[in-house]
């Protein structure tokens, strides 16, 4: 692996300090507000009490199947040009939600819908069109990109599968300007993923996803893979993509500095559930939910004058096989209610109304 061949253009070596500095401060243009109304709200992608468990005991033995409850009942929109951000610890069903978004992965319950049409069922047949119009971003660009394809046939094969080209002229034309698109030279055609360093290789995936014009992308972790300076530099770059072609994202990450950076609205997840979901802005501002409040609570402080009160977390992790009655998170929360909080199911509800923050918790914070 070389970080020196072709496609840098010296970016991932030099101004990293800079961008660096930018992941953990306001952006200077903030992302552009999306309307509650009008054409600027219409919701491109959504699900509807979506759910996926995966059996993992089966056989004449097995009494009982049981299952992982990897996304349970969760229902979430994103609208045309928005960001939508999606935190939790690792194993709570971020990624596992945005493959049932694009129907990578089949649901066990609930709907998905895009663009207002129900898509759970479709057969692949009719899905292929629909491929065109979302795509993902892997989160390690180190085994996502084929090592025996040539960057050119990597990102030019969606244009063969959806024929979006006539002609090899034409075709050469358009992977040399996705490739100019994200910031990588058009001599990088013809070598092969293993001849770039992490941060090109990953921007040859967004060359990839951007192939076929697509309106939504799953944004699957997308730097958690790379160096912080090169981290910077790939989120800027996804910024400016969404600003000049109008792309909606599903954000997933657990760098809560980064989601705050990007996103326009933000959704907890913890146990395959939402527990709470808000405009960015005010979620970081006025967390309700107590696991939102110790997920920010751990998160770093780059200015060190500034203390912070660490909420420490009881106990683990419950087993998504077996999940906990009640509130999923009542194990581990300091203000858990007994005879309430172990015994029934919290409801997504907002704390003020027309605010769009809603959590899930029958003891939410108020101050």
């Amino acid at each position: 692996m070389s970080g020196s061949s072709g496609g840098d253009h010296g970016g991932e070596r030099n101004g990293g300090a800079a961008d660096e500095r930018s992941l953990f401060q306001p952006p200077a243009k903030p992302p552009a507000a999306i309307a509650e109304t009008g054409a600027g709200s219409k919701t491109l992608i959504a699900t509807d009490r979506v759910s996926k468990y995966y059996p993992v005991q089966r056989g004449i033995f097995a009494r009982q199947e049981r299952f992982v409850h990897a996304v349970d009942g969760v229902s979430l929109r994103v609208r045309r040009g928005e960001t939508m951000g999606l935190v939790g610890e690792s194993g709570c069903g971020k990624s596992t939600l945005g493959r049932l978004m694009l129907r990578l992965v089949e649901p066990t319950f609930g709907r998905v819908l895009f663009d207002g049409n129900d898509i759970t069922h479709v057969s692949q047949r009719t899905l292929r069109p629909l491929r065109r119009r979302m795509q993902i971003i892997f989160q390690d660009p180190y085994s996502s990109l084929n090592p025996r394809m040539t960057v050119g046939e990597i990102v030019g094969e969606a244009l063969t599968i959806h024929r979006l080209v006539k002609t090899r002229a034409d075709e050469e034309a358009r992977i040399v300007a996705l490739l100019e698109r994200v910031g990588m030279r058009a001599d990088a055609l013809n070598r092969y993923p293993h001849e770039f360093s992490g941060g090109q290789r990953q921007r040859i995936g967004i060359a990839r996803a951007l192939a076929v014009e697509p309106e939504f992308i799953v944004c699957d972790e997308p730097i958690s893979a790379l160096d912080v300076s090169i981290q910077a530099q790939i989120i800027n770059l996804l910024l400016e993509l969404q600003e000049t072609m109008g792309l909606a994202y599903l954000f997933v990450s657990h760098d809560l500095a980064v989601v705050q950076h990007v996103s326009h609205r933000v959704a907890v997840m913890y146990l395959g559930k939402i527990v709470e979901r808000a405009p960015a802005e005010r979620l970081y501002r006025e967390p309700r939910h107590p696991y939102t409040r110790a997920l920010l609570a751990a998160a770093p402080r780059p200015d060190p004058e500034r203390k912070r009160v660490r909420l420490v977390l009881e106990g683990d992790v419950p087993s998504p096989i077996d999940p906990p009655a009640g509130c999923t998170f009542h194990p581990r929360c300091p203000r858990a209610v007994p005879g309430t909080c172990d015994r029934e199911v919290p409801r997504l509800e907002e704390v003020v109304e027309g605010s769009g923050h809603k959590v899930a918790c029958w003891n939410p914070h108020t101050e």
